[in-house]
């Protein structure tokens, strides 16, 4: 095995995690927009994000896991799961460290959503945005990757996209959209429906 197996790793799985974040932030604007009304949805739809959620996290885990093995910066578990824990590009790691606790509050809130109501499933899962964008600065000024041309012209694509899916998300005339109130005990829940 190289020498430099781990740091190409952790370069390649950041990369292509923070890839699948986009795909996953893209492909969560557009379920959002009347593009797939819920009621005309196939369930694939759903399955593609929920399998983007899923690679992205496991990709995650292997960007932190080659870091945390490479011997190069000697990053410990610390400097990789607590914001400003690394001395190394203190600022930018902390947003990538931040971004993953993002990322992984999206989905435990998305695992446990039969248990929260609608309006805080969605408030966590706005913060998918944060994590996207804290992900992206991350590379940009923490990736040794940042001045590679190819690197360069796949940032400036994937932000434009996320950033046309979000203008469109917003332009896009809003479904009618269920939200639920906690009801009282003795009550029975009843949808409100908001424009």
């Amino acid at each position: 095995m190289s020498e430099q197996f781990w740091w190409h790793l952790a370069r390649a799985s950041g990369v292509v995690a923070w890839l699948m974040l986009t795909a996953l932030v893209i492909w969560g604007i557009v379920l959002a927009t009347n593009a797939f009304p819920e009621h005309r949805r196939p369930a694939w739809l759903l399955a593609v994000h929920r399998w983007l959620a899923w690679l992205s996290v496991a990709l995650v885990g292997v960007h932190i896991g080659a870091l945390v093995a490479d011997s190069y910066v000697a990053f410990g578990l610390a400097d990789v799961t607590v914001p400003f824990a690394s001395s190394w590009k203190r600022l930018p790691v902390a947003a990538g460290v931040v971004a993953m606790w993002g990322l992984v509050a999206v989905q435990v809130s998305s695992l446990a959503r039969k248990h929260l109501s609608k309006r805080a499933w969605r408030r966590i899962h706005l913060t998918s945005y944060a994590s996207y964008w804290l992900s992206s600065l991350h590379g940009t000024f923490a990736g040794t990757d940042a001045t590679n041309k190819l690197y360069v012209g796949t940032s400036i694509a994937s932000v434009l996209a996320v950033v046309f899916a979000a203008i469109y998300r917003v332009a896009s005339p809003k479904a009618s959209r269920r939200v639920q109130s906690e009801p009282h005990p003795t009550e029975e829940r009843q949808p409100i429906f908001v424009d």
